[in-house]
């Protein structure tokens, strides 16, 4: 795949709707173009102590955030005719359809690719295990910001761009 845009949501809560960070990183002709981070304000608005313990954000970084139609508003046109790529697709794609029902929007039908599942593929068992860190290391970049959706994104785009 020459042309796509990875992405990756951090959620506040268990629930998927509750997506409080997005990063998206927009690849064409096998390069990155464009970047793209933001805080959102998750719905429902609380954080459990776990998800707080894995990516560090909590009320204090995302109650005066946008709400999330404001900030897909700047992400849509930047990933128009894309193919969406997350590591772990599941999760991303379903935070992505349960926040766009919480908005009442209409869902676009995004086509996703999972750069876990083709890392499953690609490496089998080469690698003690497929995790995000793991694999974007085996692909030759390193992961320093972990659970940062930007980062993660950024890892995410490191990983389609070698093996997809």
């Amino acid at each position: 795949m020459k042309d796509f845009a990875a992405i990756d949501f951090e959620t506040a809560n268990g629930e998927r709707s509750s997506v409080c960070s997005v990063g998206l990183v927009i690849v064409r002709n096998g390069e990155i173009c464009d970047s793209f981070y933001s805080l959102i304000k998750p719905e429902p608005n609380y954080y459990t102590w776990f998800c707080q313990r894995v990516h560090g954000l909590g009320h204090e970084d995302t109650d005066s955030a946008p709400i999330f139609p404001e900030v897909w508003k700047q992400i849509e046109p930047k990933i128009e005719g894309l193919t969406l790529v997350a590591h772990n697709s599941p999760f991303d794609e379903g935070c992505l359809k349960a926040v766009f029902q919480t908005y009442c929007m209409t869902y676009p039908d995004y086509e996703f690719k999972c750069t876990c599942q083709a890392a499953r593929k690609f490496f089998g068992y080469k690698l003690p295990n497929h995790q995000l860190h793991t694999v974007s290391e085996a692909c030759g970049y390193i992961l320093e910001n972990h659970h940062h959706a930007l980062a993660d994104a950024e890892a995410c785009a490191a990983i389609a761009m070698k093996i997809l």
